[in-house]
């Protein structure tokens, strides 16, 4: 790729993906010294990935490249915490490709990846269009794991570096109304276990953070706002601080909050009264 990022104030220049174009690039600020290294943050214009960036970027240390669809909000926040950002949809063929390799190119190495891009569709499975279980397809499982087939040759290849993979704890039980989102972040999560394994004495770690509920734009999004009274969302900085707190100590999963956990270990542990529950609640 030879596309370079502008300056801020200036037009950023179209970045394509083999035919369909993939979004724009600005260089918003001057970068400081990295002595952590460069993290990769998609779905960083709004929610979890932005609380991310501006965690990362508050700690210090990180030299941050951003990637978000909405365009405007991605270059707010960029140039808030001083990174280099790609706007581009993750949907379109080959943009998983596009982004690694603008990463690399404008910072010579991927030291951390977050993959917080999702996106959900909430009612029955059988009033669900076509395009929209697609589109939950590949932005929450294919450009995911595309993006991570890109970035993780050259982590290995420096013998470290850290994948952290954003699930849901839809992924781990299952929600009422959510069948697909549920069934691709279950496979986000059986992903980054199979993966860690493969990994092992790479130097290379694979981090899984299993939020609940948080207060973002999420839920507008998929068409349908989060109304029960509990659990009550949580806000997106303590998703991000989990995130911080695992890249720090090397966590293999982390749940937000801590109790997201107990619905799974009651599933393994008493199926029958799991499904007891599952059926009265949803």
């Amino acid at each position: 790729m030879s596309q370079a990022p502008a300056r801020a104030g200036s037009a950023a220049p179209a970045s394509r993906a083999t035919a369909p174009e993939t979004g724009s690039a600005r260089r918003l600020a001057s970068r400081p010294a990295a002595p952590l290294g460069t993290a990769l943050v998609t779905g960083a214009s709004s929610g979890i990935g932005a609380a991310v960036a501006r965690r990362l970027a508050a700690d210090g240390g990180w030299d941050l490249v951003l990637n978000g669809r909405d365009t405007a909000r991605l270059e707010r926040v960029a140039a808030e915490v001083s990174a280099t950002a790609l706007a581009a949809d993750l949907r379109l063929p080959d943009a998983g490709r596009v982004l690694a390799e603008f990463a690399l190119e404008h910072t010579g190495r991927v030291d951390l990846l977050v993959a917080s891009a999702g996106i959900g569709w909430a009612g029955d499975f059988t009033a669900m269009p076509r395009h929209a279980l697609d589109d939950v397809l590949r932005v929450d499982v294919l450009a995911t794991l595309h993006l991570v087939r890109q970035v993780l040759p050259h982590m290995v290849a420096a013998g470290r570096g850290r994948v952290v993979l954003v699930g849901s704890v839809a992924g781990c039980v299952g929600v009422r109304g959510e069948a697909v989102y549920s069934a691709a972040k279950a496979a986000v999560a059986a992903f980054a276990d199979a993966l860690r394994y493969e990994l092992r004495g790479t130097g290379v770690g694979i981090t899984l953070v299993v939020p609940g509920v948080v207060d973002t734009p999420f839920f507008d999004r998929r068409g349908v706002p989060y109304r029960r009274t509990r659990p009550r969302p949580v806000p997106p900085e303590r998703v991000a601080d989990a995130v911080r707190t695992a890249v720090r100590r090397g966590r293999d999963e982390v749940y937000v909050p801590g109790w997201v956990r107990l619905p799974a270990r009651v599933r393994g542990a008493a199926p029958g009264l799991y499904r007891r529950l599952a059926a009265h609640f949803g």
